[in-house]
Protein backbone atom coordinates (compact mmCIF):
# COMPACT_ATOMS: atom_id res chain seq x y z
CA UNK A 1 0.00 0.00 0.00
CA UNK A 2 1.31 3.44 -0.94
CA UNK A 3 1.80 5.67 2.12
CA UNK A 4 -0.23 8.86 2.48
CA UNK A 5 2.46 11.52 2.93
CA UNK A 6 0.50 14.57 1.80
CA UNK A 7 0.32 15.95 5.33
CA UNK A 8 -3.47 15.56 5.18
CA UNK A 9 -5.55 12.97 7.02
CA UNK A 10 -7.42 10.32 5.03
CA UNK A 11 -10.80 12.05 5.32
CA UNK A 12 -9.35 15.33 4.07
CA UNK A 13 -7.64 13.61 1.13
CA UNK A 14 -11.05 12.26 0.15
CA UNK A 15 -12.50 15.79 -0.09
CA UNK A 16 -9.54 17.91 -1.21
CA UNK A 17 -8.04 17.62 -4.67
CA UNK A 18 -4.46 16.46 -4.26
CA UNK A 19 -3.54 18.27 -7.48
CA UNK A 20 -4.46 21.54 -5.72
CA UNK A 21 -2.28 20.62 -2.74
CA UNK A 22 0.71 19.96 -5.01
CA UNK A 23 0.07 23.07 -7.10
CA UNK A 24 -0.03 25.25 -3.98
CA UNK A 25 3.20 23.64 -2.72
CA UNK A 26 4.94 24.44 -6.00
CA UNK A 27 3.76 28.05 -5.92
CA UNK A 28 4.81 28.46 -2.29
CA UNK A 29 8.32 27.17 -3.09
CA UNK A 30 8.64 29.23 -6.26
CA UNK A 31 8.84 26.15 -8.47
CA UNK A 32 7.78 26.53 -12.09
CA UNK A 33 5.39 23.88 -13.41
CA UNK A 34 5.12 24.44 -17.15
CA UNK A 35 4.11 21.53 -19.38
CA UNK A 36 7.76 20.65 -20.06
CA UNK A 37 8.96 20.95 -16.43
CA UNK A 38 9.87 17.92 -14.34
CA UNK A 39 8.19 18.15 -10.91
CA UNK A 40 9.10 14.70 -9.59
CA UNK A 41 11.04 16.10 -6.61
CA UNK A 42 7.90 17.84 -5.36
CA UNK A 43 5.33 15.07 -5.64
CA UNK A 44 5.11 11.77 -3.77
CA UNK A 45 4.13 8.36 -5.11
CA UNK A 46 0.89 8.53 -3.11
CA UNK A 47 0.05 11.97 -4.51
CA UNK A 48 0.77 10.83 -8.05
CA UNK A 49 -1.65 7.92 -7.68
CA UNK A 50 -4.30 10.25 -6.29
CA UNK A 51 -3.77 12.66 -9.18
CA UNK A 52 -4.17 9.77 -11.63
CA UNK A 53 -7.48 8.89 -9.97
CA UNK A 54 -8.55 12.54 -10.10
CA UNK A 55 -7.59 12.71 -13.76
CA UNK A 56 -9.72 9.65 -14.55
CA UNK A 57 -12.77 11.49 -13.17
CA UNK A 58 -11.91 14.51 -15.31
CA UNK A 59 -11.60 12.40 -18.46
CA UNK A 60 -14.94 10.76 -17.64
CA UNK A 61 -16.46 14.25 -17.59
CA UNK A 62 -14.88 14.96 -20.98
CA UNK A 63 -16.34 11.79 -22.49
CA UNK A 64 -19.77 12.56 -21.08
CA UNK A 65 -19.57 16.13 -22.39
CA UNK A 66 -18.78 14.65 -25.82
CA UNK A 67 -22.04 12.67 -25.40
CA UNK A 68 -20.36 9.25 -25.45
CA UNK A 69 -22.32 6.49 -23.76
CA UNK A 70 -19.57 4.96 -21.63
CA UNK A 71 -22.10 2.80 -19.77
CA UNK A 72 -23.24 0.86 -22.83
CA UNK A 73 -20.51 1.37 -25.43
CA UNK A 74 -18.08 -1.54 -24.80
CA UNK A 75 -15.28 0.25 -26.65
CA UNK A 76 -15.53 3.30 -24.38
CA UNK A 77 -15.93 1.50 -21.07
CA UNK A 78 -12.84 2.17 -18.94
CA UNK A 79 -11.45 4.67 -21.44
CA UNK A 80 -11.21 7.45 -18.83
CA UNK A 81 -9.00 5.31 -16.58
CA UNK A 82 -6.83 4.25 -19.53
CA UNK A 83 -6.37 7.88 -20.59
CA UNK A 84 -5.37 8.93 -17.07
CA UNK A 85 -2.82 6.13 -16.78
CA UNK A 86 -1.46 6.89 -20.26
CA UNK A 87 -0.95 10.59 -19.49
CA UNK A 88 0.83 10.00 -16.17
CA UNK A 89 2.91 6.93 -17.02
CA UNK A 90 3.52 7.34 -20.75
CA UNK A 91 2.75 10.59 -22.57
CA UNK A 92 3.96 12.85 -19.73
CA UNK A 93 6.15 10.44 -17.82
CA UNK A 94 9.04 12.88 -18.04
CA UNK A 95 7.15 15.36 -15.81
CA UNK A 96 6.33 13.02 -12.94
CA UNK A 97 9.28 10.62 -12.70
CA UNK A 98 12.94 11.25 -11.99
CA UNK A 99 15.59 11.26 -14.70
CA UNK A 100 17.00 7.86 -15.66
CA UNK A 101 20.12 6.87 -13.76
CA UNK A 102 23.05 7.54 -16.11
CA UNK A 103 26.05 5.84 -14.53
CA UNK A 104 29.21 7.64 -15.62
CA UNK A 105 32.61 6.07 -16.24
CA UNK A 106 35.92 7.95 -16.12
CA UNK A 107 37.47 8.91 -19.42
CA UNK A 108 40.86 9.91 -18.07
CA UNK A 109 43.23 7.05 -18.97
CA UNK A 110 46.18 7.51 -21.33
CA UNK A 111 44.12 6.01 -24.14
CA UNK A 112 40.99 8.04 -23.34
CA UNK A 113 38.53 8.68 -26.14
CA UNK A 114 38.74 12.26 -27.41
CA UNK A 115 36.74 11.98 -30.61
CA UNK A 116 33.13 12.70 -31.52
CA UNK A 117 30.28 10.38 -30.59
CA UNK A 118 26.92 10.57 -32.38
CA UNK A 119 23.91 8.60 -31.12
CA UNK A 120 20.59 8.22 -32.92
CA UNK A 121 17.48 8.07 -30.72
CA UNK A 122 13.83 7.63 -31.68
CA UNK A 123 11.50 10.03 -29.87
CA UNK A 124 7.81 10.23 -28.98
CA UNK A 125 6.48 13.43 -27.50
CA UNK A 126 3.34 15.55 -27.14
CA UNK A 127 2.86 19.06 -28.49
CA UNK A 128 1.93 21.32 -25.58
CA UNK A 129 -0.38 23.41 -27.80
CA UNK A 130 -2.82 20.69 -28.89
CA UNK A 131 -1.56 17.54 -27.10
CA UNK A 132 -1.05 15.92 -30.48
CA UNK A 133 1.69 13.31 -30.98
CA UNK A 134 5.19 14.26 -32.07
CA UNK A 135 7.23 11.45 -33.59
CA UNK A 136 10.80 11.67 -34.77
CA UNK A 137 14.50 11.07 -34.32
CA UNK A 138 17.14 12.89 -32.30
CA UNK A 139 20.84 12.83 -33.15
CA UNK A 140 23.00 13.59 -30.13
CA UNK A 141 26.64 14.43 -30.66
CA UNK A 142 29.34 15.05 -28.07
CA UNK A 143 33.08 15.45 -27.95
CA UNK A 144 34.01 13.27 -25.02
CA UNK A 145 35.16 14.99 -21.84
CA UNK A 146 36.26 13.35 -18.58
CA UNK A 147 33.11 11.23 -18.21
CA UNK A 148 31.39 8.72 -20.48
CA UNK A 149 27.91 7.21 -20.11
CA UNK A 150 26.54 4.03 -21.66
CA UNK A 151 25.24 4.38 -25.20
CA UNK A 152 21.69 3.44 -24.17
CA UNK A 153 21.68 6.27 -21.63
CA UNK A 154 21.70 8.91 -24.38
CA UNK A 155 18.44 7.46 -25.67
CA UNK A 156 16.95 7.12 -22.18
CA UNK A 157 17.74 10.74 -21.38
CA UNK A 158 16.36 11.98 -24.71
CA UNK A 159 13.15 9.98 -24.32
CA UNK A 160 12.72 11.17 -20.72
CA UNK A 161 13.01 14.79 -21.90
CA UNK A 162 10.52 14.11 -24.70
CA UNK A 163 7.85 12.46 -22.54
CA UNK A 164 6.07 15.65 -21.55
CA UNK A 165 4.20 18.50 -23.19
CA UNK A 166 6.82 20.45 -25.09
CA UNK A 167 7.85 22.18 -28.30
CA UNK A 168 10.53 20.74 -30.54
CA UNK A 169 12.69 23.84 -30.04
CA UNK A 170 12.49 23.45 -26.27
CA UNK A 171 13.17 19.73 -26.49
CA UNK A 172 16.48 20.32 -28.29
CA UNK A 173 17.62 22.59 -25.47
CA UNK A 174 16.42 20.21 -22.73
CA UNK A 175 18.26 17.22 -24.21
CA UNK A 176 21.47 19.23 -24.67
CA UNK A 177 21.39 20.42 -21.05
CA UNK A 178 20.80 16.94 -19.62
CA UNK A 179 23.57 15.41 -21.75
CA UNK A 180 26.00 18.15 -20.72
CA UNK A 181 25.15 17.55 -17.05
CA UNK A 182 25.55 13.78 -17.36
CA UNK A 183 28.87 13.82 -19.25
CA UNK A 184 30.57 17.09 -18.18
CA UNK A 185 30.93 17.79 -21.89
CA UNK A 186 30.92 21.40 -23.08
CA UNK A 187 30.79 20.42 -26.75
CA UNK A 188 27.33 19.03 -27.53
CA UNK A 189 25.04 19.04 -30.54
CA UNK A 190 21.40 17.96 -30.76
CA UNK A 191 19.49 17.68 -34.04
CA UNK A 192 15.82 16.61 -34.13
CA UNK A 193 13.71 15.74 -37.14
CA UNK A 194 10.04 15.05 -36.41
CA UNK A 195 6.48 14.98 -37.66
CA UNK A 196 3.75 16.75 -35.70
CA UNK A 197 0.17 15.62 -35.26
CA UNK A 198 -0.94 19.25 -34.89
CA UNK A 199 0.06 19.73 -38.54
CA UNK A 200 -1.06 16.32 -39.81
CA UNK A 201 -4.34 15.74 -37.95
CA UNK A 202 -5.81 19.25 -37.77
CA UNK A 203 -5.44 22.70 -39.27
CA UNK A 204 -3.55 22.48 -42.56
CA UNK A 205 -3.63 18.63 -42.60
CA UNK A 206 -0.10 18.55 -44.03
CA UNK A 207 0.68 14.84 -43.97
CA UNK A 208 4.15 15.27 -45.49
CA UNK A 209 5.30 18.02 -43.14
CA UNK A 210 8.64 17.62 -41.37
CA UNK A 211 10.25 19.88 -38.78
CA UNK A 212 14.00 20.09 -38.16
CA UNK A 213 15.65 21.84 -35.21
CA UNK A 214 19.15 21.92 -33.81
CA UNK A 215 21.04 23.21 -30.79
CA UNK A 216 24.82 23.50 -30.93
CA UNK A 217 27.05 24.08 -27.92
CA UNK A 218 30.78 24.73 -27.64
CA UNK A 219 32.86 23.58 -30.60
CA UNK A 220 29.75 22.34 -32.40
CA UNK A 221 28.75 26.00 -32.67
CA UNK A 222 32.10 27.78 -32.97
CA UNK A 223 34.24 25.37 -35.00
CA UNK A 224 33.08 24.87 -38.62
CA UNK A 225 34.92 21.53 -38.99
CA UNK A 226 33.26 20.10 -35.86
CA UNK A 227 29.86 21.28 -37.04
CA UNK A 228 30.46 19.72 -40.48
CA UNK A 229 31.60 16.41 -38.96
CA UNK A 230 28.43 16.29 -36.84
CA UNK A 231 26.05 16.85 -39.74
CA UNK A 232 28.06 14.50 -42.00
CA UNK A 233 27.62 11.81 -39.34
CA UNK A 234 23.87 12.50 -39.31
CA UNK A 235 23.69 12.08 -43.09
CA UNK A 236 25.53 8.74 -42.86
CA UNK A 237 23.20 7.51 -40.11
CA UNK A 238 20.17 8.56 -42.13
CA UNK A 239 21.42 6.55 -45.10
CA UNK A 240 21.80 3.36 -43.07
CA UNK A 241 18.90 3.82 -40.63
CA UNK A 242 16.19 1.11 -40.65
CA UNK A 243 13.29 1.96 -42.95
Amino acid sequence: MIENNTGLDTDTVATVKVSEVVRERLRKNGVRFFANDNISEHISEFELQEIQNELAYKFQDVLETLIIDTDNDPNSEGTAKRLAKMYIHELMQGRYFKAPNATAFPNTAEDKYEGMLVVRSELKSVCSHHHQPVSGVAYIGIIAADKLIGLSKYTRIAQWCARRGTLQEELCNDIAKEIMDATNANDVGVYIQATHGCCENRGIMAHSSLTQTSVLKGAFKTDPSTKKEFFDNIKLQQEFAPR
